[in-house]
C-alpha cells in the first residue's frame, strides 16, 4: 500500500515540477507586466519601466533563462515565489487566499459528496418512482444553474429572511467581522460568514455526484454478486448499500480528485458575490494585472491540489477494490 502510494506521489511531484516550469515560460511569453506602468502620469520611458520591473525579476531585456534561474533558485532555496509587477508578495497572497478558499472548498466538497452519493443510493433503490423523478428533476435544475444565479438567489433569500426577523441572522458578505479579535470569536465569525457561500457551492456541485452515482449504481444492481446477496436474504436496499455501492462509488472518488482544483480557482463568481477574497479572485487578478509570478503560483497550487486529490482518490480506490490491493 505504502509503496503504491509512494510511486503515485513521485509521479505527481514530477508532473507538478514540469507543469509549473512550462507555465512560467508561457506566462512570460503572453503576459506583459510593463502594461501596469503605461497609464502612470507622468509617462515613463521604456528604460524606466524596465528598471522598475528588474526589481521583481521581470525585466524583458534580461534573458528568459536568467530570469527563470533566479526565480527557480528562490523557490528551491527560500520558497519565495516572487513578487507581482506592482510590488505585492506572491507568498502572502497565496497564503491567506488559499486558506480562505480552502474553508469554502472543504465544506462544500464534503457536503456535496455526502448529499450526492446519498441521493444516488436513495434514488437508485427507488428507480422511476415519484421520489426518484422528483430528486432527478431538482438535480438537473441544480446542474444547469449558473453559479452567479445560485449565489444571488441565496443572497436575496437571506436578505429577505434577515429583514423579516428584524436582525442579521446570517451575514451575506465578507469572510469575517473585522471588529472581532481573539481566536474563538474570529473562528466563529468565519464559520458564520462561510455558511452562505458554502450553501451556494454545494447546490451547484452535488448534482453531478448524485446523477453519476445513480447511473453507476443502476448498472450494478442486476450484477451477479448483488443478486447473490439478495438470494441470501438481504433486501434490495441492503444489497445495494453493502455490495453495489462499494463498486460503483470508485469512479465518483476519481471525479472528486479532479474537481478540487476547479473549485479552488473556479469559484471566482461565488467569491465575488459574497466578497470572499480567495484563490478564484486572485486567479483573475493575476491575469488582469499581467502578474507572471502570481499566475505561475496559482497554476502550481492547482497542480498540487490535483495531485493531493488524485492520491486521496487512489487511496480510496485501493481501500474499496480488493483487486487493486492484490495487484
Amino acid at each position: 500500500m505504502l509503496r503504491y502510494i509512494a510511486r503515485k506521489a513521485v509521479g505527481w511531484i514530477l508532473m507538478i515540477v514540469v507543469a509549473t516550469n512550462v507555465t512560467y515560460f508561457l506566462a512570460n511569453a503572453f503576459l506583459k507586466p510593463a502594461s501596469n506602468y503605461l497609464a502612470l502620469r507622468p509617462p515613463r520611458t521604456t528604460e524606466q519601466i524596465n528598471r522598475s520591473l528588474a526589481l521583481y525579476n521581470l525585466n524583458p531585456d534580461k534573458p528568459i533563462m536568467e530570469r527563470w534561474w533566479h526565480w527557480a533558485s528562490n523557490i528551491l532555496l527560500h520558497f519565495d515565489w516572487g513578487s507581482s509587477p506592482t510590488g505585492g508578495n506572491v507568498n502572502d497572497q497565496i497564503g491567506y487566499r488559499a486558506l480562505a478558499s480552502g474553508q469554502l472548498v472543504l465544506g462544500s466538497t464534503i457536503l456535496s459528496i455526502i448529499i450526492g452519493v446519498g441521493l444516488g443510493v436513495f434514488t437508485a433503490a427507488r428507480q422511476y418512482k415519484a421520489a426518484d423523478r422528483a430528486w432527478q428533476g431538482l438535480s438537473v435544475l441544480s446542474f444547469n444553474t449558473p453559479s452567479a444565479v445560485a449565489s444571488l438567489a441565496v443572497v436575496l433569500v437571506t436578505i429577505s429572511l434577515n429583514q423579516s426577523l428584524g436582525h442579521s441572522l446570517l451575514p451575506v458578505a465578507g469572510a469575517q467581522d473585522p471588529e472581532l479579535s481573539g481566536f474563538w470569536p474570529v473562528f466563529g465569525s468565519r464559520v458564520t460568514h462561510a455558511i452562505l457561500p458554502t450553501i451556494s457551492l454545494t447546490f451547484i456541485s452535488y448534482a453531478g455526484y448524485h446523477l453519476l452515482q445513480r447511473s453507476l449504481l443502476l448498472d450494478n444492481i442486476n450484477s451477479d454478486y448483488v443478486r447473490t446477496a439478495r438470494s441470501k436474504g438481504l433486501t434490495r436496499q441492503q444489497a445495494i448499500r453493502r455490495h453495489g455501492l462499494r463498486t460503483s462509488i470508485i469512479p465518483v472518488a476519481t471525479q472528486v480528485a479532479f474537481a478540487m482544483p476547479t473549485l479552488f480557482t473556479g469559484a471566482v463568481i461565488t467569491e465575488t458575490v459574497f466578497a470572499w477574497h480567495g484563490m478564484g479572485e486572485y486567479f483573475t487578478k493575476t491575469i488582469s494585472t499581467n502578474d507572471v509570478h502570481g499566475a505561475v503560483a496559482v497554476a502550481a497550487f492547482g497542480a498540487l491540489m490535483t495531485a493531493i486529490g488524485a492520491i486521496l482518490a487512489d487511496i480510496a480506490v485501493v481501500a474499496l477494490d480488493p483487486r487493486i490491493r492484490v495487484s
